[in-house]
């Protein structure tokens, strides 16, 4: 997947929401096929399009999505209510009811601990919330949500990446260095932290190291714009051509 590919895919599940939450669903359909084209166990995407199906008639797939969200999430009440209702629309009265029962006793169950789906889930939005505080500069909120996600989903390197960079942009150098290192000892292949880290280590003074990170992301991928232009500012000769990068 391109860089920061996670992140990518929770924007294609956020923007295949809104328009699902607003009626729009052949512009759902569009973003959320997408998220199912990276083979993404995102249960209430499958959910959603099981729904949009229904809403249309095609109740052989919206059967297929309801059942999917379920193996991905067998808790997941809402998608198995879904098929209920699907089945019976489809004259499976007896699937329709086992799946009721199996429903009605998973809502009376209370998880003890909530499953890695839900984790994902809950980490993912406060990644969010974390991102609109960072947008109008309130970066102490910002921290705080990024750190509540990561104390759920400790190795998601893409929400430990902006967790980095609004370290630095607040001032707080040292410290974005410390998660980006974080990041690079985890996921060595995750370039847009490794370019950070970069963008950090040259914050901090520390150019040769700024400039190793920069040209390890250009070994892994040649064409990396960013860590070109950064490689070329750093070594005072001229930036690529072309429109500026994403630093990601």
């Amino acid at each position: 997947m391109a860089e920061g590919g996670r992140g990518g895919l929770r924007e294609l599940v956020a923007r295949g929401r809104s328009h699902y939450l607003a009626g729009e669903y052949a512009e759902a359909v569009t973003f959320l096929t997408e998220v199912l084209r990276e083979k993404a166990p995102y249960a209430d995407v499958y959910d959603m399009l099981g729904f949009i199906y229904h809403q249309e008639g095609r109740l052989a797939e919206a059967e297929e999505m309801f059942r999917e969200a379920l193996r991905i999430n067998p808790s997941y009440t809402e998608a198995a209510l879904n098929l209920v209702v699907t089945c019976n629309d489809l004259g499976k009265y007896a699937e329709a009811k086992t799946f009721y029962e199996r429903a009605m006793a998973a809502s009376k169950r209370a998880p003890r601990e909530l499953d890695p789906f839900v984790k994902g889930k809950i980490a993912n939005m406060h990644a969010e919330v974390g991102a609109a505080y960072r947008a109008v500069a309130l970066y102490d909120e910002a921290v705080g949500e990024y750190e509540r996600a990561l104390a759920l989903c400790p190795t998601f390197a893409d929400i430990r990446t902006e967790l980095g960079k609004t370290r630095r942009e607040m001032g707080d150098v040292s410290g974005s260095v410390r998660e980006l290192e974080r990041v690079r000892a985890a996921s060595p292949r995750f370039l847009s932290g490794r370019i950070h880290l970069g963008l950090g280590y040259y914050a901090a003074g520390r150019h040769d190291d700024a400039a190793s990170e920069w040209r390890a992301v250009l070994g892994a991928e040649p064409d990396n714009r960013s860590a070109r232009m950064y490689l070329a500012m750093l070594q005072g000769t001229p930036a690529p051509s072309g429109p500026p990068p994403r630093a990601g």
